[in-house]
């Protein structure tokens, strides 16, 4: 789906109400499309069996890695403070 041509659609719209001197309260419209997404995201992620235990070892092993190689360069780069 081509999310480009809503978005330069949206864009034009706002910029012609901006030019009117026109205010238009979009807030309420923007929560429900926001939350239609959130509840449709979960909704797909709930579709697809995975291993639990094997993305919990290796997510924690990957964050593990990630802070000891954050430690390593700050060590590196910044030396005796």
């Amino acid at each position: 789906m081509n999310i480009f041509i809503p978005l330069i659609a949206g864009v034009l719209v706002g910029y012609v109400l901006r030019r009117k001197e026109r205010k238009v309260n979009v807030d309420a419209p923007m929560s429900a499309a926001l939350l239609l997404l959130i509840f449709f995201m979960g909704v797909e992620a709930g579709k697809v069996k995975i291993d639990a235990l094997w993305l919990l070892s290796s997510s924690t092993v990957f964050a593990a890695l990630t802070i000891a190689g954050s430690v390593g360069i700050a060590l590196l780069v910044g030396g005796k403070g």
